[in-house]
């Protein structure tokens, strides 16, 4: 009985020759020249960080230390100054950051701990040096309250930014804590007080600031002011005459807005608890969102 050689089959090298050779060139193509010595280790990116957000951030840090460096040489002007230049660049650096589209969690730290010299550390230091130094242990527990009062602050704020509502902040905020309290020193420096004369006034405003910082009190945030949008001329104008009148007297006119933003909480507290309404702005459930947020 006859019998046939069996040979194996081609590989589709041999059938389709030129198929195979543009599908190798391909893969060719694609690959990095690293990835032809270690084919199975992934990409590994760079981590760096982003310059212009970070720029302002370290601005802001910056005078949050001169506000020291002035307060301990007694140029309490040049400190409150420094603090609301500082309070200027905070709002600077996160909208920058949205803007070009250069957020990240390095950023995110980085401004916490920043807003922690320039809204605690400092301010507390500036109306211990400027008043409380002079009443002993009631002084330093003052400012003490209110450097506290400024790192849970931040620390809730960090934890809490996904269930809260973003109309509202959480208590008074550390920059317009820092505000009222070195406003306060700003203005009475201005008109030629000492501070051991107002030790007691210094001492409460302190002392409600740190407090506030740590409540529950719902106080306005500003962020559903949309800049994008397209506004009446007459809005143009009004911001003319805001710059007019801070620049008129700053110290009496920053210090009366700040004293109104930091009774405006309780406000809106007492208002929502006689309309009863929820006071608190955690977001628990679905339900407790704002129409048209998500």
């Amino acid at each position: 009985m006859a019998t046939f050689n069996r040979r194996k089959a081609k590989s589709n090298v041999g059938v389709f020759p030129k198929a195979a050779r543009l599908n190798k060139r391909a893969q060719q193509q694609t690959m990095l020249p690293g990835d032809a010595l270690h084919p199975t280790e992934p990409k590994i990116r760079s981590r760096g960080i982003y310059l212009l957000p970070n720029a302002f951030t370290t601005a802001n840090l910056f005078c949050g230390f001169f506000a020291i460096v002035m307060a301990m040489n007694l140029k309490f002007d040049y400190a409150s100054v420094a603090i609301f230049a500082a309070m200027l660049l905070d709002s600077v650096d996160g909208r920058v950051a949205r803007l070009t589209n250069t957020q990240s969690e390095f950023g995110a730290q980085y401004d916490s701990l920043s807003d922690m010299l320039s809204f605690g550390a400092a301010p507390a230091l500036v109306v211990y040096e400027w008043s409380l130094r002079g009443m002993g242990k009631l002084g330093w527990l003052a400012a003490f309250v209110y450097c506290a009062g400024a790192a849970l602050r931040l620390a809730r704020f960090n934890t809490n930014i996904g269930v809260v509502d973003k109309r509202y902040f959480q208590g008074l905020p550390s920059p317009a804590a820092a505000a009222l309290v070195t406003g306060f020193v700003w203005l009475m420096d201005d008109l030629r007080y000492v501070g051991t004369e107002l030790s007691w006034f210094s001492w409460t405003i302190t002392l409600y600031a740190g407090l506030t910082m740590v409540t529950n009190v719902p106080f306005y945030s500003f962020k559903e002011i949309n800049f994008r949008k397209s506004v009446p001329f007459i809005a143009i104008f009004l911001i003319v005459l805001a710059f007019v009148l801070v620049s008129s007297d700053p110290p009496k006119v920053l210090f009366g807005l700040f004293v109104l933003y930091g009774l405006s909480g309780y406000v809106v507290y007492f208002w929502r608890l006689s309309k009863g309404k929820p006071v608190s702005i955690v977001q628990t459930t679905e339900a407790d969102m704002p129409e048209g947020k998500e």
